[in-house]
């Protein structure tokens, strides 16, 4: 049998695995499965239960983990787990076995994408060679930059997400406020994300800005809130949940153009994660690209930048899979 290589997205709220052949850079998925995170006490245990479903040499394996990775080693954020890829490997069985940082396995994964794998937000007018950005909101905030070398991209490793949250406006030094008696310091995860959109609507709600109508109230205890919000928001059955998302894509875009200005990223920043695409009406309606660009001085410059949405969301995955067969294929391997 032909071996393969284990790639996993491991997320605060979901976790992807994936067996994939390789040949030469072309990826192949054989079997993928996902799994509720929470429903696991550690990444060894969801694994075993994967790998129990599939019979397969493993070549070797990446993890993309949310959460800053240090020689091997991550705390992951969002997830009560503690990662060590030497324990994770011999416990496995799988040599050798890598831990990354997601929004790293997602650049990777980028790097594969076709065309048509992405919507245009902003064409821009990029040189030839320079970095890229990457942002992602999901459950929580992931940020990194593709650095140009001069003759490829090097994928780094962010935690952006985590810098502090910087109102524009008396809206939103409100909504900072009213975020401090909860959070004590307040990061832009804390308002680009999932928790972060229903953080924004309870804000609105809880002020004299708008009221929630009593059928929505029901309808947002009987689902994913936050979902709840944009689907709302996007059929335009409620001002609040249109309210909310406006204000939450105008600060995505406006902390996406703050990545591209600290990467400079004059080839293009990309918009990942699971969010984007679900709310992508939203993000096409100028709002996004209007913060992105509004940075006084260097709003032209930002102007000149591509933006695109990534529709594929197995990024990670591909992403994660090219990483271990280059692990693999390393000298001393």
């Amino acid at each position: 049998m032909q071996g393969v290589f284990l790639a996993g997205d491991i997320g605060g709220t979901k976790s992807n695995l994936a067996f994939f052949f390789i040949q030469g850079s072309k990826l192949t998925p054989v079997f993928k499965r996902n799994y509720p995170s929470n429903d696991y006490p550690d990444l060894e245990s969801l694994v075993r239960e994967f790998m129990s479903n599939y019979s397969a040499t493993v070549l070797g394996a990446c993890f993309g983990v949310p959460g800053p990775v240090v020689e091997g080693k991550c705390e992951t954020t969002n997830l009560p787990w503690l990662l060590d890829a030497r324990k994770i490997s011999r416990s496995l069985g799988i040599q050798p076995t890598a831990l990354i940082n997601d929004l790293v396995a997602t650049a990777y994964g980028v790097l594969t994408l076709n065309a048509d794998e992405f919507v245009v937000l902003n064409e821009g007018s990029p040189p030839k060679e320079g970095n890229m950005g990457l942002i992602a909101a999901g459950t929580g905030l992931g940020e990194a930059i593709f650095y140009w070398d001069g003759n490829r991209y090097h994928p780094l490793a962010s935690e952006g997400g985590h810098t502090d949250f910087a109102p524009r406006n008396s809206l939103e030094i409100d909504l900072l406020r009213n975020l401090e008696t909860s959070f004590g310091h307040v990061s832009y995860e804390r308002v680009v994300s999932g928790p972060g959109l229903l953080s924004i609507y309870n804000f609105l709600n809880d002020s004299d800005h708008h009221s929630e109508p009593p059928w929505l109230a029901e309808k947002l205890a009987s689902g994913d809130p936050s979902a709840v919000i944009s689907e709302v928001a996007l059929t335009e059955e409620a001002e609040i949940c249109v309210k909310a998302l406006d204000l939450f894509v105008s600060i995505y875009g406006a902390e996406a153009g703050n990545l591209a200005l600290k990467s400079n990223a004059i080839r293009g920043l990309y918009v990942g994660g699971g969010i984007a695409p679900k709310i992508l009406k939203k993000l096409e309606d100028g709002t996004f690209m209007r913060a992105f660009i509004e940075k006084g001085r260097f709003s032209e410059f930002l102007s000149r930048m591509p933006v695109r949405v990534v529709l594929n969301d197995d990024a990670a995955l591909r992403g994660a899979a090219h990483y271990a067969a280059s692990q693999s294929q390393a000298p001393g391997k």
